[in-house]
């Protein structure tokens, strides 16, 4: 008698996909623990990837029209503007973020927007009934007209009901919650998650309705699951902010139809996610006057420049290995910016724990960031406050240069509408260019200089353009 061979298994990382014939502790590929889950061998029928019909030809792009798909906007100026002034036909979205930080509220907010318009929204929800949802509209003072709900986990069957009613937007939350029944795998699998997402992305590229996909965010900070979706997607948005603040912040991180690194700013209301039409003024609200350690600084995020607070501590340390802590700044650029600082001014931060925060809970990439960073820096170590109207921007580099910034006109535009008289900026970006401005400018070649005009006498500026 023959025995029969027993069913291979194979075993799949959640986090990135990758595949091993034995279990692994830790992912090779994404370096993950405990990742690995065990499933047959057998493999799914690979998914339809055509996005239109068979034999389809090929279309020339003059003889296209540009109109005939315009952008249509949700009536929501923070959300348009991170989109890139309003949503695409055909696009996917995927939206990211915390538990608890506001992600379904903000979506349904956005298809009450739309049905206001006439239009027809479809919300499929895995993880809510029509009940519950039901509830979070009255909540939000929604109407709920043209806003159909389904509660269902089956992606089969819920893209049927949108064939069946044709709407103008489909929202789907989460993804980790709906399934294939194609496949064998459980709901929020690797192997789920990428053909869900591909069956909505061929969907809409055939329809031609936009679809929103919300996505449960990790305690990496990735979305769950995958980076693989990343690719699959048009969009790719998350939404940010302190347990304890009120501001949202909803930021842009790739975009096919416009510019990335956009950022919308919402406040949580009892009535929803609000947006805020100068977030400048927010973040500087509550600033100290004559604080030690404080300074503004002129920021561009996608197209809009903001004005936000750097704050910097220094204090003795007991320890051997100083501390370098970072809040909204990137944990290796303040080890940049203390090692400049130590080399080239003479400042012994050696001994001293150094510590930086953008208030707001702002995350601030750009170097543009670094000259305030380190006046800051400098102002608590020395225990001298920085003048109280002046804003500060530039890069710093290793050997203690400043170096020019784009966009010198927007900041200081943006930095003058809120009262501001003066400002500090790199030498080289005056000759480069003639920013014209209403306030004072002082310029400053290096880091040195610019700590001896801000902290060591009154600054000596520049005359007015």
């Amino acid at each position: 008698m023959v025995e029969r061979a027993k069913p291979r298994s194979l075993f799949v990382c959640q986090e990135c996909g990758q595949e091993s014939l034995r279990w692994q502790g830790r992912c090779p590929e994404c370096q993950a623990w405990n990742s690995f889950s065990e499933r047959s061998a057998k493999r799914a029928p690979p998914a339809h990837t055509s996005m239109g019909p068979d034999g389809a030809a090929p279309v020339e792009i003059a003889t296209m029209r540009a109109d005939e798909f315009q952008r249509f906007p949700l009536d929501d100026s923070e959300f348009d503007r991170v989109l890139g002034c309003g949503v695409v036909p055909g696009s996917v979205i995927l939206m990211g973020g915390d538990p608890g930080i506001g992600k379904s509220t903000l979506v349904l907010q956005v298809a009450e927007h739309v049905c206001t318009t006439g239009r027809t929204v479809l919300y499929l929800s895995g993880e809510e009934s029509a009940h519950q949802l039901k509830l979070r509209a009255q909540r939000l003072g929604a109407t709920g007209r043209g806003l159909f709900l389904l509660s269902e986990t089956n992606l089969d069957e819920g893209l049927r009901t949108a064939e069946r009613l044709s709407p103008a937007l489909v929202v789907v939350d989460s993804i980790q919650t709906v399934f294939s029944p194609e496949l064998p795998n459980q709901a929020g699998s690797v192997a789920q998650l990428r053909v869900c997402t591909t069956m909505l992305m061929q969907w809409a590229k055939e329809t031609n309705v936009p679809v929103i996909i919300v996505g449960h965010v990790t305690k990496e900070g990735e979305i769950a699951g995958p980076r693989l979706l990343e690719h699959i997607v048009d969009v790719v948005l998350y939404l940010e902010g302190e347990r304890f603040s009120s501001y949202r912040l909803l930021r842009g991180v790739k975009n096919r139809f416009g510019a990335v690194s956009e950022v919308g700013v919402f406040e949580m209301l009892s009535t929803g996610l609000q947006p805020v039409e100068n977030p400048s003024e927010i973040f500087l609200a509550e600033r100290a006057s004559g604080a030690v350690g404080s300074i503004i600084a002129p920021t561009i995020e996608g197209s809009r420049p903001l004005l936000v607070e750097i704050q910097a501590l220094t204090s003795p340390s007991p320890l051997s290995m100083p501390r370098r802590m970072a809040q909204g700044i990137d944990q290796s650029r303040l080890l940049l910016i203390t090692a400049v600082l130590s080399k080239r001014t003479g400042m012994a931060l050696g001994s001293q724990d150094v510590m930086v925060n953008v208030v707001g809970g702002l995350r601030l990439q750009e170097p543009a960031v670094d000259l305030p960073a380190a006046l800051a820096i400098a102002s608590s170590f020395r225990d001298v406050p920085l003048p109280a109207d002046m804003v500060a921007f530039g890069e710093i580099g290793l050997s203690g240069e400043l170096r020019s910034c784009s966009h010198i006109e927007r900041r200081l535009g943006e930095a003058a509408k809120l009262g501001f008289r003066r400002c500090m900026l790199p030498a080289c970006g005056m000759q480069r260019g003639d920013p014209r401005s209403e306030m004072m400018l002082i310029p400053a070649g290096t880091l040195t200089e610019a700590m001896h005009l801000a902290l060591g006498r009154a600054p000596a500026p520049s005359h007015p353009n």
